[in-house]
């Protein structure tokens, strides 16, 4: 398995709501990240979308793209939960990826940048667009309490 680390978490309790980081937090097959409200299984349909990544590396070359200090937009901006570095996030549905001793989330789909990237700096949507830099969505398959600076790792 490659690894990397768990860089940073954040989540956010409705719609367009404020975004809180958090140096660690519970993340389960029912309700996705802990206070997040995306998370929620619904009872009468799958869920898809349970939980986002994106990588450090990903987040600084769209922020050199648009010729933004590093720092000067924070990561959470982009409103995804979790932030990996030091590792490339799978680009097929179905891959697993292990965070800190027990959490395994398996990858949905690519997590495309929305319009409200706009909203935060004008070219930051086509920025994020690009070789998955906007991230990955994901389903808990494996419940576990995750801190910042747990390992990442991908299962090959």
């Amino acid at each position: 398995m490659s690894s990397g680390r768990l860089a940073g978490i954040a989540r956010h309790d409705r719609p367009r709501g404020p975004i809180e980081t958090v140096s660690e937090v519970a993340v389960n097959t029912r309700e996705g990240v802990h206070g997040d409200y995306r998370g929620a299984m619904k009872p009468d349909r799958p869920r898809r979308r349970q939980i986002s990544l994106m990588t450090a590396e990903g987040w600084a070359a769209a922020m050199a793209d648009l010729d933004i200090d590093p720092g000067a937009i924070e990561w959470w901006n982009r409103r995804v939960n979790l932030l990996v570095e030091g590792i490339a996030l799978p680009r097929r549905e179905g891959a697993r990826i292990h965070i800190g001793e027990t959490l395994v989330i398996e990858v949905a789909q690519e997590c495309d940048p929305c319009s409200r990237m706009e909203e935060i700096h004008p070219g930051l949507k086509a920025a994020l667009t690009p070789d998955w830099r906007g991230g990955v969505l994901g389903r808990v398959l494996a419940d576990g309490m995750i801190r910042v600076g747990d390992d990442v790792r991908i299962e090959e």
